[in-house]
């Protein structure tokens, strides 16, 4: 475990990037907002890093509080890193981040790696501003050309997202292109105006679909 190097000054500012300004950090916060993840799944959902640094980065956040590691019972018997309510609470930190870096993102470059739950806490941050968790929220599944992942609006204490196709019926399907959803993510576009215009479809017969189908 690498020592906790420090900007030594009495800065709130300056002690949070003591624990979370680490290249890699965040974007492993990111990945386990979706829940309890395996070393290996975090690994290929996040290209790039080496194994010796993400080893090393999920140590410094057992250190630090951030994540915890556990045993899954069998015939799981594998081991998984997950968030604690501290790291929980750095949420509105990678939203307002994502926020401020979306005018970043640009046309997407021949270099660029991506995963279709990457669109997720933009997309979610879109959906509130939409007031899609007023009413209690849902679970919302999304379809991407590259793939499914599913949102949990409005709710607490559970993952606020996961890959693929929803573990039960959600409350509302939406159906768009990548370009639409990065632009919701970009706030160039509101969600109930995507809807109105055929941006995005919405399927299901839950009270959220229902909500975003007649706003």
């Amino acid at each position: 475990m690498s020592p906790r190097r420090s900007y030594d000054q009495y800065c709130s500012v300056a002690r949070a990037l003591d624990v979370v300004g680490d290249r890699w950090t965040l974007l492993i916060v990111r990945e386990l907002l979706a829940g309890p993840r395996r070393y290996t799944d975090l690994h290929a959902d996040l290209p790039g890093v080496s194994t010796d640094v993400l080893a090393s980065r999920l140590k410094d956040m057992e250190r630090d509080g951030l994540a915890t590691r556990r045993r899954l019972p069998p015939p799981g018997a594998a081991s998984v890193y997950e968030l604690t309510g501290r790291g929980r609470q750095l949420l509105p930190v990678l939203q307002a981040l994502g926020e401020w870096g979306a005018p970043e993102l640009g046309e997407r470059r021949a270099t660029d790696a991506v995963r279709a739950h990457w669109f997720a806490l933009p997309l979610l941050r879109g959906l509130d501003a939409a007031g899609a968790g007023e009413g209690g929220g849902g679970l919302v599944e999304v379809r991407l050309e590259e793939g499914e992942f599913h949102l949990y609006v409005g709710t607490e204490d559970v993952p606020v997202y996961g890959a693929g196709p929803a573990p039960e019926e959600p409350d509302a399907r939406l159906s768009m292109d990548t370009g639409t959803c990065a632009a919701v993510g970009r706030g160039d576009v509101g969600v109930l105006d995507a809807v109105r215009d055929g941006r995005i479809e919405v399927t299901g017969e839950g009270t959220l679909a229902k909500a975003l189908r007649e706003a």
